[in-house]
């Protein structure tokens, strides 16, 4: 009799123990994916939400600083954009006392239609201080330039006279495909 009794506790426990693995299977475990993955998506809508409550918050300033790049960039015309940086860069190295050697401008093609650039070498020459002056009116300045690359090199054997070749990427719009609408 006690043979029999064991065989069915033996039975019922391996039920038991195959009902459970089927019901981890079938239920348990696709609830706590869903669960982990809800819980996930949850924190990401609430990053979503921060994010544009700052976004909301700082619209002001945003916007300032857009109409501020939109106003600086260069015009569309590419003879009006040349004499615009061509003005810039002789009042840059007037006010820093560097001596424009070089100037040579260079339209790029921009794959995205919102935008395209305006390259603009510079070659000057002057101390570390006027140079040093020159690229900070280059930076302080009002034009949307972005500095693609510098090559510093020392003129004389001390180092006191240096050249300087500045290349820059002014930003043009195209008022088409950039209109801002404001609320």
């Amino acid at each position: 009799m006690e043979t029999k009794n064991r065989e069915k506790m033996l039975l019922i426990a391996v039920g038991i123990c195959v009902g459970l693995y089927v019901l981890n299977l079938v239920l348990i475990s696709p609830l706590s994916d869903s669960w982990s993955a809800r819980r996930e998506r949850i924190n990401k809508l609430r990053t979503t939400i921060a994010d544009g409550i700052i976004l909301q918050k700082n619209a002001k300033s945003i916007q300032d600083q857009w109409n501020s790049m939109s106003t600086n960039t260069l015009p569309l015309n590419p003879s009006l954009a040349e004499d615009k940086l061509y003005k810039a860069f002789q009042i840059w190295a007037a006010s820093s006392q560097v001596v424009l050697v070089n100037q040579r401008p260079q339209a790029k093609d921009s794959d995205d239609p919102a935008y395209s650039n305006y390259e603009w070498h510079a070659d000057v020459t002057g101390t570390l201080t006027q140079i040093f002056n020159f690229l900070s009116s280059v930076e302080a300045g009002p034009l949307g330039l972005k500095v693609d690359s510098i090559e510093l090199s020392s003129r004389d054997e001390r180092g006191a006279q240096l050249a300087l070749g500045l290349t820059v990427s002014g930003l043009i719009l195209n008022p088409s495909t950039n209109s801002v609408t404001s609320n």
